[in-house]
C-alpha cells in the first residue's frame, strides 16, 4: 500500500466516522439527557419526628377532616401542644390527662 492509498484510507475512515455519528444522532435521537432542575422543596402528606423507640413525638400533617395541624407529644404519647389554623381554638396546651390548661383563639 502506497502512502497515497494509506492517506485516502485514513481520510475515508475519519469522514465515515463523522457521518455515522451525525446520522445516528438524527435517527436515534431521544432528546438530550440531563438532570432535573434542583428544587428546594420536600412534599409529603405528613412529617413525623420520632424518638429512639420509634414513637412519634411531633407531627405536622392533615387530620381526618383535612385540617392542618402541628402536634407535640410527651414521652407517654399524650398530646401536649396542638396548633391548627383551621380549628376553632388555634393553640391548645394540655396536661398529662388531656385537660386543656391554656388555649388561644
Amino acid at each position: 500500500m502506497t502512502r497515497f492509498q494509506y492517506a485516502i484510507l485514513v481520510a475515508t475512515m475519519i469522514l465515515s466516522g463523522f457521518l455515522g455519528g451525525a446520522m445516528s444522532e438524527r435517527l436515534f435521537s431521544g432528546g438530550i439527557a440531563g438532570a432535573e432542575p434542583k428544587k428546594n422543596e420536600v412534599s409529603a402528606e405528613q412529617f413525623l419526628l420520632l424518638d429512639q423507640d420509634g414513637k412519634a413525638r411531633a407531627g405536622l400533617g392533615l387530620d381526618a377532616n383535612g385540617e392542618v395541624g402541628l402536634v407535640l407529644t410527651s414521652k407517654d404519647g399524650n398530646r401536649r401542644l396542638y396548633l391548627s389554623p383551621d380549628d376553632r381554638v388555634a393553640l391548645k396546651l394540655a396536661d398529662r390527662s388531656g385537660k386543656v390548661l391554656w388555649s388561644a383563639p
